[in-house]
């Protein structure tokens, strides 16, 4: 089978033998030392010094935990939103009653800064810019370091505690994001991509402005509780029983980032993003997003006249052990996406055309 969705995505030899591993005390010393490495890889790979907290739960509820850790109710955000999961953002935090001013890009798009900046100068008031890095939805990467660049400029007009939380689950391990450097505050990711891991753990990280934030909201939290799980990650645990298979995986794939080395693994996926999209020209197929901000991690794919997506998907699973992802919401009959994250070469995406091209004739 060659798993080409944008997650889960395969998982190498190395991860699969580390999932096999028998169990520990969750509450003892080899558990300790697990998390500690662990934390420390992660930490290189977010390029930060924040607190790097993981969670046993998927990138949704890393989301949700960003949420109901850094607000109030009634408290004013924006929200970047260029596709389905920028949608999904904004919805957990209308779920939990805060104001959100979406800012809506054209799907296949990237979210533009002038606009956000024009934003948060007409909302004083807002307490956050919350942006999707990488829109899985559409295959689309958003000029992050020009976004942050706008709520930095924000901050030197005064609004010091201005928070930039992202939503970097299929970009950050593959895309370039220096967490620090562009100041972030909150950075949620998760196992399932990138990483390598299968699906059941998000790792997010926390800046001080964010603990600031974080001690004055006044949400509802309990299971996503950042305290607690700083707390506890202080004395070498976790605050609930953690997903302890899923951290030897993790612990594995980090093992293999590391040889890699992240400039590697980042000019990786921008040349295999490159070769998938040059592939589908090839095969007289149209890219969905702006290719000036087209993904290195997943490709969007507009379906030919005359196809019917779910029988193009349908055929290259059965006949020949390919699996792609279908769109989402209102462009889900106009494209098929391509993942290309994580444990991936060229060769995966050569086999994967061959077979597209069989199938369309």
């Amino acid at each position: 089978m060659n798993l080409r969705l944008p997650g889960p995505t395969p998982l190498p030899l190395e991860v699969c033998a580390a999932l096999a591993r028998p169990m520990i005390n969750h509450r003892g010393p080899e558990f300790a030392a697990l998390l500690a490495q662990i934390t420390a890889r992660l930490q290189e790979v977010f390029q930060t010094q924040n607190d790097v907290l993981l969670l046993t739960t998927s990138g949704t509820g890393g989301l949700e935990s960003a949420i109901v850790n850094e607000f109030s109710a009634g408290d004013h955000i924006i929200m970047a939103v260029n596709g389905t999961f920028g949608e999904r953002f904004a919805a957990i935090a209308v779920a939990y009653g805060l104001a959100v001013t979406r800012l809506d890009f054209p799907p296949g798009q990237a979210a533009e800064p002038a606009v956000i900046a024009a934003a948060l100068q007409a909302d004083p008031a807002a307490k956050a810019l919350l942006v999707t890095h990488n829109e899985t939805s559409t295959g689309v990467t958003n000029d992050l370091a020009a976004i942050a660049a706008v709520v930095q400029a924000a901050r030197a007009q005064g609004r010091d505690d201005l928070l930039l939380i992202v939503d970097a689950v299929s970009s950050l391990g593959a895309i370039d994001l220096p967490t620090d450097r562009w100041d972030c505050d909150v950075v949620v990711t998760c196992a399932q991509k990138a990483w390598m891991t299968p699906p059941g753990l998000a790792m997010v990280s926390v800046s001080p402005r964010a603990w600031r934030a974080q001690a004055a909201a006044k949400l509802p939290r309990f299971y996503f509780d950042f305290a607690r799980a700083k707390s506890s990650a202080e004395k070498g645990a976790t605050p609930w029983t953690p997903a302890i298979s899923l951290f030897y995986g993790l612990q594995a794939a980090l093992d293999l980032m590391a040889a890699e080395g992240l400039p590697a693994i980042f000019a990786r996926h921008r040349r295999v993003g490159q070769h998938t999209r040059a592939a589908i020209k090839a095969l007289g197929l149209s890219l969905f997003a702006d290719e000036a901000h087209a993904s290195d991690t997943v490709t969007a794919v507009r379906v030919p006249d005359g196809i019917a997506v779910k029988n193009l998907l349908r055929r290259l699973r059965e006949e020949h052990g390919v699996i792609l992802a279908g769109g989402q919401g209102a462009i889900a009959e106009q494209i098929f996406r391509i993942g290309h994250l994580g444990y991936v070469t060229e060769a995966d995406i050569d086999q994967a055309m061959a077979a597209m091209r069989t199938v369309l004739g």
